[in-house]
């Protein structure tokens, strides 16, 4: 049951990448960012609930990692073409994988590391795809947001596997989105304070609801995923990645970007590794 969790929960999140890509055209970052994660908050609310001053600290790391993971990303997206954001982004789960057998003990067989090296290859791959368009990862600063996405993103996912052993998922999500709500707003606050001339305002964008409503659904099945005493983190968090696939296909569509057929190839050798992890597993 957990894999099929995880599965809905990548398909939610590929639309979501794509409503944020979109609503990137009328807004900054930290807007899009702010009032998406304040519906989310609005739609949770419901299962906020008191619980133990332990948990909640625990539960303020997790939002500084979600809230600095977000930022990050969102910068990158804006600086990057989706089909060449997304599949970097998707390879967040390499690194969980290989996290989870450090901390947790979680032991891979042959089939899921030749998965771990494909995945590696089609980075590789993609990033000579890149140089076409001119964009250097050594040097690109869409790039460079996207690395602190990722390793955030790293970060996050292994502090989850830690705190979800004693917390049950709608009270970790309801008050992680709440937290996360308040970091947005007050570093929203002091980027208008310092260099109130360039402040972006927020302007209202649909794509913006569709954010806040996509992204509580995904985190939803993603935490009752983890919940399950059978789930593996490192699958759960390839599966859950494998939502490229969607972000690709229709942000290729919508955007019409450029050099498709090698970032295709690159997205192909991505997915043949997070099958052959699955197919391990199973």
């Amino acid at each position: 049951m957990w894999i099929w969790l995880a599965v809905g929960s990548a398909f939610m999140l590929g639309i979501y990448d794509v409503a944020k890509k979109q609503s990137l055209k009328r807004n900054s970052s930290l807007g899009v960012l702010l009032l998406a994660t304040a519906f989310s908050t609005l739609f949770l609310s419901p299962w906020l609930s008191a619980g133990p001053l332990q948990d909640h600290l625990r539960l303020l790391v997790k939002a500084a990692l979600v809230a600095l993971a977000w930022i990050s990303g969102m910068e990158g997206l804006r600086l990057l073409p989706i089909t060449i954001a997304s599949p970097i982004k998707a390879s967040r789960p390499v690194f969980v994988l290989l996290f989870s057998i450090l901390l947790f003990g979680e032991r891979l067989n042959a089939w899921q590391w030749a998965g771990t090296v494909l995945a590696l290859a089609a980075l590789y791959i993609l990033s000579l795809s890149g140089r076409k368009e001119g964009i250097r990862f050594r040097s690109n600063k869409g790039i460079a947001w996207m690395v602190v996405s990722v390793a955030a993103g790293v970060a996050s996912a292994l502090w989850d596997k830690h705190i979800m052993a004693s917390m049950q998922p709608l009270f970790v999500q309801s008050w992680c989105n709440l937290y996360v709500t308040v970091l947005l707003a007050l570093i929203t606050g002091v980027t208008w304070l310092r260099d109130k001339a360039h402040f972006q305002p927020i302007r209202w964008d649909w794509n913006i609801l569709l954010i806040a409503v996509f992204i509580t659904a995904s985190d939803a099945l993603y935490f009752f995923s983890l919940k399950d005493s059978d789930a593996l983190l490192s699958v759960i968090s390839m599966l859950r990645r494998s939502s490229v696939l969607v972000t690709f296909v229709l942000g290729a569509i919508l955007f019409k970007e450029t050099n498709i057929k090698n970032k295709a190839i690159a997205l192909l050798v991505l997915l043949a590794g997070m099958a052959l992890i699955v197919f391990g597993s199973c």
